[in-house]
């Protein structure tokens, strides 16, 4: 793994020592059993310790971890037949929002999601995971045809935000957000969002209108970046990790306010470290809600929506 975070980097450096002794056991013919044994006990308690504490600012951290599993990779882990379709139908195609027809076992679906890249020239094709409005007039398109075919939605959130360029305002992006999020609310299929990573402002919220919304546990959701947040009230973007803090965007605080509905378990050191155990926890999860989901009725299906954000937001007043 070429990148460690910084409080990752102990149990990284131990996890390498492990590994040295390995090697020097297979190569030399030594019997390093004992040491290895006894390192690999410290690297169990070492992640425990590590993983059991970390600040919001870490969690932040780690949900933007580079070797994270991205929405291309759950839907390779989670669905079959997955068929990309294209193009808002008024001449523009975004690569940042991945959309098609899929399988969920023997469940019929509509896939769809923010996609970040690997490297420098996936990234640059789909924008940093930044979408443009197009992005969201596919996504809404596709959304119709789902609701037009009663075919649930899954959609997965990993985005910082959508994207603030110049042209993309020019082209209606406060619109294309806007009207997504009034039509998602009005559709009459069951709609999960999944927030895998960092769920940035109205970027996310424009396919995060569900029926029930999951949070991997090291994901973040938030009206806006630690660091735009930082730069607004102390003019200082290094005061990141205290803006986290006071927006509380961890699952955890999103699942007590109501703002999600699961945290779905990642692998012991996050979802970056075991691909294939991060997709199957979350298929579990969608397969439990996506069951109790489809036993409603269009008409259902709609009001348990609209019920579920009516309560966001509620309070109770001091006696």
């Amino acid at each position: 793994m070429d990148m460690v975070l910084e409080f990752e980097r102990p149990l990284v450096e131990l996890k390498k020592r492990i590994q040295t002794l390995q090697d020097m056991q297979e190569a030399d013919g030594l019997d390093l059993s004992a040491s290895i044994s006894q390192l690999q006990v410290q690297a169990v308690r070492l992640q425990e310790q590590i993983f059991s504490d970390l600040s919001r600012w870490q969690r932040t951290q780690l949900s933007r971890h580079p070797h994270r599993p991205y929405t291309l990779d759950y839907v390779k882990g989670l669905f079959t037949g997955f068929r990309e379709l294209k193009g808002d139908r008024a001449g523009h195609e975004d690569a940042a929002i991945v959309c098609g027809q899929a399988w969920f076992g023997e469940t019929p679906v509509m896939v769809m999601g923010h996609q970040k890249g690997r490297n420098t020239k996936e990234n640059l094709r789909h924008n940093f995971g930044m979408a443009k409005p197009e992005g969201y007039r596919k996504a809404l398109r596709l959304m119709q045809l789902a609701n037009r075919f009663g075919r649930p939605i899954i959609c997965f959130i990993d985005t910082s935000g959508a994207f603030p360029g110049i042209e993309a305002e020019a082209r209606g992006q406060a619109e294309a957000i806007a009207r997504n999020i009034m039509e998602m609310s009005v559709l009459t299929v069951p709609i999960i969002c999944v927030v895998i990573g960092e769920g940035g402002s109205g970027g996310a919220l424009a396919v995060g209108v569900g029926n029930r919304v999951l949070m991997m546990e090291n994901a973040v959701y938030s009206v806006i970046s630690p660091e735009g947040c930082a730069a607004i009230l102390w003019r200082d973007r290094a005061e990141a990790p205290t803006a986290a803090e006071a927006l509380r965007v961890t699952a955890e605080d999103c699942l007590g306010f109501g703002v999600a509905d699961e945290i779905v378990a990642e692998p012991p050191g996050g979802a970056h470290r075991d691909h294939e155990a991060a997709i199957a926890s979350l298929g579990e999860a969608l397969a439990r809600h996506l069951e109790a989901l489809s036993k409603m009725s269009p008409q259902e299906v709609k009001d348990d929506r609209y019920a579920r954000f009516r309560k966001l937001g509620g309070h109770l007043e001091p006696s």
